[in-house]
């Protein structure tokens, strides 16, 4: 399923010819793709790796914004997405509580979704070509933006959706990117028994671990541990033997499994910092303005929905709606804010309960007792059905 790339010219004319550069081709980046070109607009996407790839990624989506997949004309179910709408969470003591989720969801991996998202964002004349940003630079309302390969673009409106962290942050002189960045995260495929309709969720010290069906029958496994955790140990191996597997259900998991992977995947320094949505002009979208907790499973939605906030802006800027650069940064500002601040607030205080034993410990035993609170902190990281 390989697509081909582009490479374009240095002309003139080439420089002046998009609306909007897109830089990065993840979940945010081919949602707002797919979704400008809809209109007409002219849209360069510039991404570093070739469809379809597998990531780091827990591979669940909320139902919240399955509305706007349909708009943009895309049915996770029709390339094999497996519905879900149970909830399952364990402690580091092997503590286990159930719970419906409210809206539910739906795992399909990364590597299906993204490469149905970049050939349905060609099918819209959407250009992809493949290179890596390493400058960007606003002047005069116009960005130009230069690649690893020397090319040069220039674009009214830029997107960064690169994703958790990119060179370009250090050209940008980014806060965050300053600060520490301790965790490390580990994914990969497994056949085996586990049920379609579940996202599990296996606390073990220093981690945590999603577990969920996606297509194919293929269960998606990914964790994600504080670095200081995991270099007291020689590898992966020998960290899942001795930190991970201490969680009787993850062990029973990993133990009556098949890995599909020849080697799991792994991502370092992945930072919770707080963001900002605008950088330099730059309208950020989904990992690239801001990261909640993979414990709190709602990652990919909110990529997925910081495109649709991005577009509609955009889409009226374009227009010439009354709207000036300024009025555009401060409204996507607020919109991001609206939708995600709280969310981010929330899974970092929800994350810090779960590093603390005793916390999580005394948290189920409450959620036992009053077990209609589980999915009422579920809600806390989740938005509602996407309004088109």
């Amino acid at each position: 399923m390989n697509t081909h790339t582009h490479s374009i010219s240095n002309t003139k004319e080439n420089l002046a010819a998009f609306d909007v550069l897109i830089i990065g081709g993840g979940l945010a980046g081919l949602c707002n793709a797919i979704h400008l070109s809809k209109f007409g607009t002219k849209v360069l996407l510039i991404e570093k790796n070739e469809y379809p790839k597998h990531k780091v990624c827990g591979e669940y989506i909320s139902n919240e914004v399955l509305p706007y997949l349909q708009y943009l004309e895309i049915d996770p179910f029709r390339f094999g997405a497996v519905k879900i709408d149970t909830f399952q969470l364990s402690t580091t003591t092997n503590k286990l509580i159930s719970a419906k989720l409210p809206l539910g969801g739906f795992g399909i991996s990364r590597y299906q979704l993204d490469f149905i998202l970049s050939e349905k964002a060609k099918k819209n004349n959407v250009l992809i070509i493949q290179d890596t940003v390493i400058d960007v630079d606003f002047k005069e309302d116009t960005f130009l933006v230069e690649t690893k390969n020397k090319q040069k673009f220039t674009s009214k409106i830029c997107i960064g959706s690169y994703g958790k962290r990119s060179t370009l942050d250090v050209k940008l002189k980014r806060g965050f990117i300053k600060k520490r960045s301790p965790y490390l995260g580990v994914k990969f495929h497994v056949k085996g028994s586990f049920s379609e309709n579940l996202v599990a969720l296996h606390n073990f010290k220093g981690g945590y671990c999603g577990v969920s069906k996606v297509e194919n029958n293929t269960i998606n496994v990914c964790y994600i541990t504080n670095f200081l955790s995991f270099q007291k140990y020689k590898n992966i191996n020998d960290f899942e033997k001795n930190v991970v597997l201490k969680n009787h259900f993850l062990k029973e998991i990993f133990e009556n499994s098949t890995s599909v992977f020849e080697q799991p995947l792994s991502i370092s320094q992945i930072s919770f910092e707080t963001k900002k949505p605008i950088e330099n002009h730059m309208m950020m979208c989904g990992d690239a303005a801001g990261m909640i907790h993979p414990l709190c499973g709602n990652g990919m939605s909110m990529a997925i929905q910081s495109a649709q906030i991005a577009s509609k802006l955009i889409l009226n800027y374009l227009k010439g709606n009354n709207t000036n650069r300024d009025t555009l940064e401060k409204r996507y500002i607020m919109q991001w804010n609206a939708q995600f601040k709280w969310r981010l607030k929330a899974g970092h205080f929800i994350a810090m309960l779960f590093r603390n034993d005793k916390a999580a410990s005394i948290l189920l035993q409450v959620l036992k007792r009053l077990p209609f609170l589980l999915p009422v902190i579920i809600k806390q990281t989740h938005g509602k059905p996407i309004d088109i």
